[in-house]
């Protein structure tokens, strides 16, 4: 488990680097009025990395599967910073239509997180647990699509040029992939859980924590 460890932190720290190089050498910046094609996809390339080697290596499937549940909700409590979404849209630096639903979205995630972490996160909660990773998807999966289509669907507004460029590329191709391969994570092993007796019948159980 420590070689998955070690090697895991290795790549996050190169991904960090490479995101970081792609959106310093402007290499994600689109086109007035054009989708952002390279920067989806920048997106997109590590969840299905992930999902390919998560899904063909057993070692590094039960590695993740290791992991605390608790832990990796917690890390989602940095999504109260959506804030700042709200406040670029206020500035008319972003398209409202896009940093609204995206910043109110994540504060909602970012501030229900410890508690759903401290409560949740644990066979008794299994089907609670669940809702909210899922939630926290449909979340990260709106707000790409959103500001995806947001200059298509209205050309002449407010662009989305400004998630192309430092700072705020990082999050389109670090942050989100990154959140987004938790909740993946946290979904597969909550559905590894036991349904225990008495939980569809509504019986109240206790939570261990994880």
């Amino acid at each position: 488990m420590s070689r998955y460890a070690k090697l895991t932190s290795w790549l996050i720290g190169v991904w960090f680097v490479l995101a970081l190089a792609l959106s310093a050498l402007h290499i994600l910046v689109n086109g007035p009025n054009q989708p952002p094609l390279a920067l989806g996809l920048a997106a997109l390339t590590p969840v299905v990395i992930f999902g390919l080697w998560f899904a063909g290596s057993s070692g590094f499937r039960s590695f993740v599967l290791s992991l605390s549940p608790r832990a990796l909700t917690l890390v989602q409590s940095w999504r109260v910073a959506g804030f700042a979404f709200v406040a670029l849209a206020a500035y008319r630096i972003l398209p409202g239509a896009f940093a609204l639903p995206a910043g109110y979205g994540d504060m909602a995630i970012g501030l229900t997180a410890p508690l759903v972490a401290l409560t949740l996160s644990g066979p008794g909660h299994r089907g609670g647990f669940l809702l909210w990773q899922a939630l926290g998807m449909i979340d990260l999966v709106t707000a790409v699509g959103l500001g995806t289509t947001a200059g298509i669907l209205d050309p002449r507004g407010i662009p989305t040029s400004a998630m192309t460029v430092l700072p705020l590329s990082m999050i389109p191709v670090f942050a989100v992939p990154l959140l987004l391969i938790l909740h993946i994570i946290c979904v597969a092993q909550a559905r590894r859980w036991p349904v225990r007796a008495g939980q569809a019948a509504g019986a109240p159980l206790a939570s261990p924590a994880s």
